[in-house]
């Protein structure tokens, strides 16, 4: 009897440790996991915010049938011995489409594309005036188009404009070919923003693929230092929030930079609530932290639409004093689902070097601007309001830490150097892409504002334009929009 309480006890006490430990696995799992989160998600949420999606149509056509489809392209369209393909994704809406007219196509950017594109607003509208049909293309390494399981060093060289242009040529080509009543038809491509940088490109390298294009809000200048950015930025709160509101973010920064350079680093800390790996004595710590902040502010300017600064600039001000009004208010951007908030530079390379897809596209995108398009947008100038506190050699080292050495200030400069005398720049010398820009977005800069050549909307921000021609519109939106119908029409006769 003693022999077999003896053995019950033993199997007890083993099946006891096993599920302690177990639990304890499990406790220390998702315990990694939360810690990831609160890691990354203030650099990915205030990410996201500046490279999402443009703006999906207010008005929505939801009786519309749209197709998500697959096509095959090379993963090296430039090399003749790379034979693996992959499969990019697109959607198609062919509601009004008829034999003979034309395609109208959206170029997918650094984002995963919606049906909603395509079931609404003012391209949507076009093609029902032409008896279109409309596609929406995702761009490669983005969304669920994924040439390669990972997004390793390796595997990411394969990301690069030039072959997502090659992707959108065998894409036209084949449509052309396979679907009936579309081989003669007239091809017209709209972008916004980086897909805006695409339509202007694409017909730079492909001008006898399409007859024309309409491009909002495309930066065609290539960068390093993209100190217009943040200067823009500046204005436009001054603008619409006043300057009250742009002295008081740049009083409450310029505090909270003296702060650390008076030893007070600790009281920062404290205020905004900031993890212990941050170090107040380390650069690109601090770096991290007012870059992350000066994006913030950006992402509110970029992104505006009607009361939106203002109401950002009644928050700050609504406080007693200048350090007062910005930490209360970044703090709340923080959010406060967390203990502490990690913006150390360790969690932002952390986030860089996360190679699988896990619908954060920091990764795809920052190699983008360190192998193609710089486009930092550093403290460098005096002209903004956020301080001095990320200058470029944050940015530089992020790309070496984020895919290899070989990515110093040279090798980006010379890679920035070659994009723009490939794609020309600030003249591009391309015909029939009607560019426009919203005033109020900072990076209406880095494109064309000659308004012999380009359309300046006053009071919009970034990709704002692409509705439905609606009473809402002022009279400058309104005019932009029937230019850019007006000049279709011309392009299909």
């Amino acid at each position: 009897m003693a022999l077999v309480e003896s053995i019950e006890f033993s199997v007890f006490a083993q099946f006891a440790t096993m599920n302690h430990r177990i639990l304890i696995g499990s406790m220390l799992l998702l315990l990694g996991l939360t810690q990831a989160l609160a890691r990354d998600s203030i650099f990915k949420r205030t990410f996201q915010k500046l490279h999402e999606e443009p703006p999906l149509p207010l008005k929505q056509a939801r009786d519309d049938t749209v197709e998500t489809l697959w096509i095959e392209q090379k993963l090296d369209h430039f090399d003749e011995n790379e034979i693996r393909t992959w499969q990019m994704r697109y959607m198609l809406n062919r509601q009004y489409f008829e034999a003979g007219g034309p395609l109208f196509i959206f170029l997918g950017g650094e984002w995963e594309i919606s049906q909603g594109r395509i079931t609404g607003g003012h391209m949507y509208d076009m093609a029902k005036e032409h008896n279109g049909l409309l596609a929406y293309t995702e761009h490669r390494y983005y969304g669920q188009s994924r040439p390669l399981p990972n997004l390793s060093n390796e595997n990411i060289k394969y990301l690069h404009v030039k072959q997502a242009l090659a992707d959108l040529a065998h894409f036209i080509t084949t449509q052309k070919a396979t679907i009936e009543g579309l081989a003669d038809s007239k091809v017209i491509i709209v972008g916004g923003s980086y897909s805006a940088t695409m339509v202007t490109w694409f017909k730079k390298l492909y001008p006898d693929l399409v007859v024309g294009g309409w491009a909002s809000s495309a930066p065609l200048l290539a960068k390093v230092n993209f100190v217009e950015y943040k200067e823009v930025t500046g204005q436009s709160i001054s603008q619409l929030g006043g300057y009250a509101c742009y002295n008081r973010i740049e009083n409450g920064i310029a505090e909270l930079e003296n702060m650390f350079a008076t030893k007070r680093g600790a009281e920062v800390k404290a205020m905004l609530k900031l993890c212990e790996p941050f170090d107040v004595n380390s650069d690109l710590d601090v770096w991290t932290l007012f870059s992350e902040i000066s994006d913030i502010f950006a992402g509110v300017v970029q992104t505006h639409n009607t009361g939106q600064i203002e109401g950002v600039c009644q928050k700050i001000l609504a406080e007693s004093t200048d350090v007062g009004g910005v930490s209360s208010y970044i703090l709340g951007e923080f959010g406060n689902s967390q203990k502490c908030n990690d913006l150390s530079y360790d969690a932002i390379i952390s986030s860089l070097l996360e190679s699988t897809y896990t619908g954060n596209i920091m990764r795809q995108w920052i190699y983008q601007t360190c192998n193609e398009y710089g486009w930092y947008q550093t403290s460098g100038s005096s002209d903004q309001p956020f301080g001095t506190k990320f200058p470029l050699t944050l940015y530089t080292t992020m790309c070496a830490d984020a895919y290899g050495s070989q990515y110093g200030n040279e090798f980006i400069n010379n890679q920035v150097a070659a994009t723009n005398e490939l794609f020309g720049g600030l003249e591009p010398g391309v015909e029939n892409v009607y560019l426009t820009h919203g005033l109020l977005d900072p990076w209406h800069a880095m494109g064309i504002k000659d308004e012999s050549q380009a359309t300046m909307i006053p009071n919009y921000a970034h990709c704002k334009d692409f509705d439905s021609i609606s009473d809402s519109d002022t009279s400058e939106m309104r005019a932009s929009k029937e230019r850019i119908a007006e000049l279709v029409r011309e392009w299909l006769k």
